[in-house]
């Protein structure tokens, strides 16, 4: 046995946590250009929940929702390593649009715990309809599949849960208990051609099944939507739910699937393609489905659909595109560990939540600025590291205070390069279905 599996499974996430937040960016004090960009974007949709606080019957209190809002807004963007260390900033320098407050760490732990969530929530939920606007007014490449999905489908979305990591016990009833505790699950719902989030729910129940986000999903679906998910989602009666809605889906099928083929619209040594009748005689889909499977680096990879008509859904696009729900993936990583969501600093239920959505709010901020810098540089957005354009701030921040630039796109797009904004090519891979999925390289 190793060291490792040795020590308590406490000290091992503890540990994990430290590794974690020791790679995190360097972090210099904001500079002006940033905060007035972030003031710009979230204020608006801030104060449009002023008359929500107030018919909750929430006094006015120095720590009001946009005091509140700033503070985690604050917490999270500039990576400061506890609330005791950003009550201190905000005492000394203020945070985004508050001035310096003379405040306790005690009154501001209180609020975390006891400021309803849903109106960091609402606050998130205004600002991501201004957010796909931005997006839609700006003109860089897409991908060949995003290009040709965008012209096929109302949306391409890609859903998917994932476990918050462990609280640390630091703070109130988990003082006494031992071993780690999960902070809850989410479900997220993903624009995977603007990057941008359209929906995350939580639950608290750190084990909750993927199934139970389900029925919240299918009444955020419009028609015409194709949507992406894997096999924690397999569900036969909600497959006949979704079609008769008229959404569209690609997911995998399991080895164990039980099926009857109806038709054969292709077979070659790399690609079958075939109508299916889905299910077992005591339990089957009402509606057909295609089953697509693909051979690739020695394997075979199934996928199902409901789009039947292959003129409709070519094979090759349904395969390129099922390959897009990564980019839910890479969303996760990011608000983890990038955004710090894998580090949760309270221990209240409500706490939790506003980080959930400070986060998410934070990262539709930084996938705004990485597509404003993908069309300075006429890139596709997918071409761009969101990762390095965030680690690029701390390197405009010191420009900017030597006096060498004041636009941030302006100076990311310039540095891309160097700064490691620009991904590498990627591996090209048999069949040439890797390049409908791929950004154009440099």
């Amino acid at each position: 046995m190793s060291e490792s599996q040795k020590k308590p499974s406490s000290v091992r996430h503890t540990r994990a946590i430290q590794r974690d937040r020791s790679k995190r960016p360097t972090v210099a004090p904001p500079d002006e250009a940033v905060a007035e960009d972030l003031t710009e974007l979230i204020r608006p949709a801030l104060y449009a929940q002023v008359a929500a606080y107030q018919a909750m019957g929430l006094r006015h209190r120095i720590l009001s929702l946009p005091v509140m809002v700033a503070f985690v807004l604050s917490l999270i963007w500039r990576q400061i390593g506890s609330v005791s260390e950003a009550v201190r900033v905000l005492k000394r320098e203020g945070v985004l649009w508050t001035p310096p407050l003379k405040i306790s760490q005690q009154a501001v732990a209180e609020r975390l715990r006891t400021l309803p969530a849903v109106l960091f929530e609402r606050v998130w939920l205004d600002l991501l309809p201004q957010m796909q606007v931005r997006w839609q007014q700006r003109r860089r490449p897409l991908a060949p599949v995003l290009a040709w999905a965008q012209q096929q489908f109302v949306a391409v979305l890609a859903v998917d849960g994932s476990t918050l990591d462990g609280l640390l016990r630091k703070v109130g009833l988990l003082r006494a208990g031992e071993g780690p505790v999960l902070g809850g699950r989410m479900a997220g719902l993903l624009d995977v051609i603007s990057l941008l989030p359209r929906q995350v729910w939580y639950e608290e129940d750190s084990a909750a099944h993927d199934q139970r986000f389900w029925q919240r999903i299918v009444h955020s679906l419009p028609a015409g939507v194709l949507l992406l998910f894997d096999t924690g989602f397999l569900n036969y009666e909600l497959f006949d739910q979704l079609t008769d809605l008229g959404v569209w889906f690609i997911t995998r099928a399991k080895a164990n699937t039980s099926y009857q083929v109806t038709a054969v619209l292709h077979d070659s040594d790399r690609l079958r393609d075939q109508l299916i009748r889905l299910g077992s005689p005591a339990s089957r889909c009402t509606h057909p489905m295609r089953l697509i499977e693909w051979f690739h680096e020695g394997r075979w990879y199934r996928y199902l659909t409901n789009r039947t008509p292959p003129a409709a859904l070519p094979a090759e696009y349904a395969v390129a595109l099922y390959w897009q729900r990564w980019r839910l993936e890479d969303a996760f990583n990011l608000v983890k560990r990038l955004l710090g969501l894998a580090y949760l600093w309270v221990g209240s239920l409500n706490g939790i939540q506003l980080q959930v959505w400070a986060t998410w709010l934070l990262y539709a901020v930084l996938v705004d600025l990485t597509d404003a810098v993908a069309e300075v540089l006429n890139r596709p957005q997918g071409s761009l590291s969101i990762e390095m354009v965030y680690r690029g701030l701390y390197h405009f921040t010191q420009a900017y205070h030597r006096g060498e630039t004041t636009d941030p796109v302006a100076y990311l797009a310039h540095e891309a390069k160097d700064l490691g904004i620009l991904k590498r090519k990627p591996r090209a891979s048999p069949g040439g279905l890797l390049n409908l999925t791929s950004a154009p390289s440099p």
